[in-house]
């Protein structure tokens, strides 16, 4: 890359750092994934996934070596969600910070990866006090991710590839954090005709057990494509 020096070397320079806001699902409980930070300032204190951004690479390129190096996690999709850049935000100097946020079945985090970072999976009804403006990026994820399952089903990320109906149900109700009338929101479901349902029964919870679906992905991108509105 070449210099920039004889161009900008008027203006002040800033660090610039990427975090990651990690959600999972796990036995009917939205939760995040968090760490305790190993550095200072605020060592020791619970924390989202960061690092600064490299010289040679581009924002997303570095919120996915972030969060490879303490995580395991590879290719998993991220959505840029924010830019955070309050002057005083980081006691450690001027650092502007670029939250993403993603969506992994909590299953596909493996203990390998919680003993290489102390990473946690926390319940968003237990979440702790974050480093610095943390819980603020986390509440921002959270309302996007409210705004997403209005309008289309996010269990392709959260789920499973099989998943039974109340799995689903509860899924939705850990994100919209309120209880769903059951025969409405199957109603709603179904009449969206996105799901397949599998001759399989899961009876890990009741000896007469629950039909298992998965998604139809083809379908669902048309109808996507098409300007479907998923409303639950």
């Amino acid at each position: 890359m070449p210099p920039e020096k004889q161009y900008y070397q008027a203006h002040p320079t800033f660090h610039v750092a990427v975090d990651s806001i990690i959600f999972g699902f796990d036995q009917g409980e939205l939760k995040l994934l968090i760490h305790k930070r190993q550095f200072e300032p605020a060592r020791g204190e619970w924390s989202l996934f960061g690092g600064f951004v490299q010289q040679d690479e581009s924002l997303d390129e570095a919120a996915s070596r972030i969060l490879s190096e303490h995580t395991g996690l590879r290719d998993i999709y991220m959505e840029e969600l924010h830019s955070y850049g309050e002057v005083d935000r980081d006691p450690a100097g001027r650092v502007i910070s670029v939250a993403y946020f993603a969506l992994i079945p909590a299953g596909e985090f493996t203990e390998a990866g919680k003993s290489k970072s102390g990473a946690t999976w926390v319940s968003m009804e237990e979440l702790p006090s974050l480093i610095m403006d943390h819980n603020q990026m986390v509440e921002k994820a959270l309302r996007r991710l409210k705004r997403r399952a209005a309008t289309q089903p996010i269990g392709f990320e959260l789920l499973p590839g099989e998943f039974t109906m109340p799995q689903l149900q509860a899924l939705y109700e850990a994100i919209y954090q309120s209880k769903l009338d059951k025969r409405n929101f199957r109603k709603k479901i179904l009449a969206m005709e996105v799901l397949i349902k599998l001759d399989t029964k899961d009876k890990s919870s009741s000896k007469k057990g629950a039909y298992l679906y998965r998604f139809d992905q083809k379908k669902y991108k048309k109808l996507v494509e098409g300007g479907y509105n998923f409303t639950i």
